[in-house]
This record gives structure tokens, C-alpha cells and sequence, in this order.
């Protein structure tokens, strides 16, 4: 092989090289692609510079604010369970039967028991009122307050709402810390939080952590919107508060998600905002007055959207109007699907009736709704709420007494939440004891026992 062939040939092998490196460079571009191309991308997410937030001084928070957050006690009194008779009302000896007397006097003789609990609030006004859980003082018969000086004195329920679990408490003192509150709108997933209260009655305990997730509805009432976070929550914590890195109470902490009764990272807290009116109302007049419309209302599914050729699934359907309401007076129908109260998108069914009973009674409001597809603005004067914060007492038909039952209306979203075909009947919350409704066998229904409300 000569001189000249050799550098031909290399030529060439330069030549075929070149090629190759450039089809392989447009390869993608070409649509051909690699069998051993990655599996994944490992380019960065372009976003803004954030500025630089500085961590919390969570050491000092503590030291300024821990003052203002007390220890609650209580008592309260239950009567054991009553000896029943075996036979029931099917008693062979029919009217007449002597073990039924036997078996009332003996029970009526049972001994009462004496049940002690704990709980946590903060101080809000220097006056000595205090914020706490309803389940915290429901029932008691006797309630102590320690403060962070170290004193104990007798609390005073000022009011209570039970359909948001707040109570408000007084202590009869003067020039208290207090802890300010902030605005739970402005919270953002992943902002840290801390939390301060008395958990299994270790007292001015701290624990911090992050938001987790707001506006969760966790089956506890009718106006769920609660902050979840992972700062850990246990039995004693309950009413204490959830602070912000400013120092602001945020939230009120009020249950966990346990099944084993411990703290397992997701615990939650009532939104500041929500308990903002609750308070101020009950300060007042010792109870909560709700804004009402008269509406049963269904969260607007995908399937439902298509149905009613509605563009988007957002909204809360009407699924019935009750006669002689505030809704029935301003023309709304079964079938509306109200998207606008007062202002405020309705993104869900559950976020109008917390709308609603954040409405002052009596107040028109504007009300858009999409009916045929087509949107119809409406004018709604809100109504009073009857009774509310109270269930419904079921009476005898001869009305000479109760049945000793505490019932709540079963809601298209608390008979999906409790497995139901449909929204039909009531749903029994409590039995008391002894009554008729005992002795027949009525027991109440828990909706979600996974939801450990502490105490």
C-alpha cells in the first residue's frame, strides 16, 4: 500500500467520523431517538430569586409570649352506666313485670363519677378573657385557669359555639399578657409555626414545624376550614395556639389524626379569621348568630357539570329550596349553581355556608348563580339561623317529654361522608342517659373516629 492510498483512506475514516457526530447532534431534532436515552431530566425549575427570610427567633417568641398562654382544668360530673333489664320491654311478665321496678331503683342509685381533663388557651384581652376549645369546658361543672405566673383562679364560660368547637372564656384579673392575633388568609403552605399549650399536662410546652395544608375538612362540623400542620399536637394542646413567625396567633389547635392516640405529624388548628367573629359574638352576647338562606346545597361533580353544560365544576349545586326562606323569596331554584356570594367566588359547596354565617343578618346581598347554562345575578336578604350551635331535641308525638336524643340532619355531604345512599333522615349524635331512647337501643353515630378531638 503506497503513501497516497493510506492518506486517502484516512480521509475518508475523517470524513465518516464527522458525519456520524453530526447525525448523532440532530438526532432529536430529526425525531429519531437513543434506546439508552435517561429516563428523567435533571434541568432545574427556573424561578424568581426569593429574597432572603430570615429563620424565626422562635427562643424569643417563646420567652415573650409563652406568659400569655394558660393551663385549663376541669370537672365534671357523669353517671356510670345503669344495670339493665335483660328482657328489655319484651319481658315475659308483660306491664306488671317486678324486675323493672328492681332494675329503675337500682339504677337511680348508681354512683356518679367524678371526670378530671386538661386543656390549654391563651390570654387575648388584659382583662382575662381567654380562648380555648369548646370540648375543652363542655360539661364542666368546675374549671381552673393557671396562668404563667403561676396562679390558679376559677374560669368563667363567657360563651360557647360548638359548630366551631371556640369557647370563650374570663378570669377575674387585670393587666395579663396577651398574644395578638394575626391573619390565617395570608398563611402559606411551608410557612413555619409554632405551637405552645400543655400536652398530657406538661406545662408551656413548645413545639414548632411547618403549615402543612389549609382549608382542610375533616368531619367535625358544618364550617370545617382547618390549618394542618405537622408542629406536634397532643392531648392537653387542645385550645392552645398556633403561632406565626410575627407572633400572631394564627390558629387554635384543636385535633389530630392518631390511630394510636399520639401525635403522628398531622394536627390541626381552627383559622384565626373564622374564630375573629366567633369571639367578638360571644363576648357580646354569650352566642353566635349565623346568617341563613334556606338552601340544601351538593358539591358540583365533573359528571353533574357536564349534566347542567356548565364550562367549569366549580360552585355549590342547589339541590333543593326550602319553602318561605330568604332563597325561595329572591327567586333561587333547584338546579342553580350558585358561583358568586356577596363578592366571593364559591370555588366548593363547602365554602358558602361559611359565607353565609359570616353574613350579618338582615343584610341584602348579591348572589350570581348559573341557571341553563346562562348566569343570573339575584339579591338575597340573609336570615337568622335558628338555634344555632344547638341540635335538635326529637320530642315524644304526645310532646309530655323528651326522648333523651340529640340528632343532626343528615346533608348530602355528611351522608357521602358517612357512606348513605342518599341525604334523607337525621343522624343521632347522642343518647342520653337513662331515657326512652336508651332503653330502646338508640346508640349514637360517630362520623369519622380516625379524628381524635382532644382534650
Amino acid at each position: 500500500m503506497n503513501r497516497f492510498t493510506t492518506r486517502y483512506r484516512a480521509a475518508w475514516v475523517a470524513v465518516v467520523a464527522l458525519a456520524i457526530v453530526g447525525l448523532v447532534a440532530l438526532a432529536p431534532h430529526l425525531g429519531f431517538t437513543s434506546t439508552n436515552a435517561a429516563l428523567w431530566s435533571e434541568h432545574p425549575v427556573t424561578v424568581a430569586p426569593g429574597a432572603v427570610v430570615p429563620a424565626p427567633n422562635w427562643v424569643e417568641l417563646t420567652r415573650v409570649l409563652k406568659p400569655a398562654v394558660v393551663n385549663i382544668s376541669t370537672k365534671r360530673v357523669e353517671q356510670q352506666a345503669q344495670l339493665q333489664n335483660p328482657f328489655g320491654n319484651n319481658s315475659p311478665f308483660g306491664d306488671n313485670d317486678p324486675f323493672q321496678q328492681f332494675f329503675r331503683q337500682f339504677g337511680e342509685r348508681q354512683p356518679r363519677r367524678t371526670v378530671r381533663s386538661m386543656g390549654s388557651g391563651f390570654i387575648i384581652n388584659p382583662s382575662g378573657y381567654i380562648v380555648t376549645n369548646n370540648h375543652v369546658v363542655d360539661g364542666a361543672t368546675e374549671i381552673r385557669v393557671k396562668i404563667g405566673d403561676g396562679r390558679e383562679m376559677s374560669g368563667k364560660v363567657v360563651g360557647r359555639d360548638p359548630k366551631t368547637d371556640l369557647a370563650l372564656l374570663k378570669i377575674e384579673a387585670t393587666g395579663l399578657p396577651t398574644i395578638a392575633l394575626g391573619d390565617s388568609s395570608q398563611l402559606q403552605v411551608g410557612e413555619p409555626v409554632m405551637a405552645i399549650g400543655n400536652p398530657f399536662g406538661l406545662e408551656q410546652t413548645v413545639t414548632t414545624g411547618i403549615v402543612s395544608a389549609t382549608g382542610r375538612v375533616i368531619g367535625q362540623g358544618p364550617y370545617d376550614d382547618f390549618i394542618q400542620t405537622d408542629a406536634s399536637i397532643n392531648p392537653g394542646n387542645s385550645g392552645g395556639p398556633l403561632i406565626n413567625s410575627r407572633g400572631q396567633a394564627v390558629g387554635i389547635n384543636a385535633a389530630i389524626f392518631s390511630q394510636s392516640g399520639g401525635s403522628v405529624g398531622i394536627g390541626f388548628a381552627i383559622p384565626i379569621n373564622q374564630a375573629k367573629s366567633v369571639v367578638t359574638q360571644l363576648a357580646s352576647s354569650g352566642k353566635v348568630t349565623r346568617g341563613w338562606l334556606g338552601v340544601t346545597i351538593q358539591p358540583l361533580t365533573p359528571e353533574l357539570a357536564k349534566g347542567f353544560k356548565l364550562a367549569e365544576d366549580t360552585g355549590a349545586l342547589v339541590a333543593a329550596v326550602q319553602d318561605s326562606s330568604p332563597a325561595a323569596a329572591a327567586g333561587v331554584k333547584a338546579g342553580d349553581v350558585i358561583i358568586e356570594f356577596d363578592g366571593h367566588k364559591v370555588a366548593q359547596s363547602g365554602d358558602l355556608p361559611k359565607l353565609v354565617a359570616a353574613t350579618p343578618v338582615g343584610r341584602q346581598v348579591p348572589v350570581s348563580v348559573v341557571r341553563e347554562g346562562k348566569t343570573v345575578a339575584l339579591n338575597i336578604k340573609v336570615a337568622r339561623m335558628d338555634e344555632p350551635g344547638e341540635n335538635a331535641v326529637a320530642q315524644n308525638d304526645d310532646g309530655k317529654g323528651a326522648l333523651g336524643l340529640a340528632v343532626e340532619t343528615v346533608t348530602p355531604s355528611l351522608a357521602k361522608q358517612l357512606g348513605l345512599a342518599d341525604a334523607r333522615g337525621v343522624v343521632v349524635r347522642d343518647v342520653r342517659s337513662p331515657s326512652p331512647a336508651e332503653n330502646a337501643g338508640v346508640r349514637p353515630v360517630t362520623s369519622s373516629p380516625r379524628w381524635i378531638t382532644r382534650r
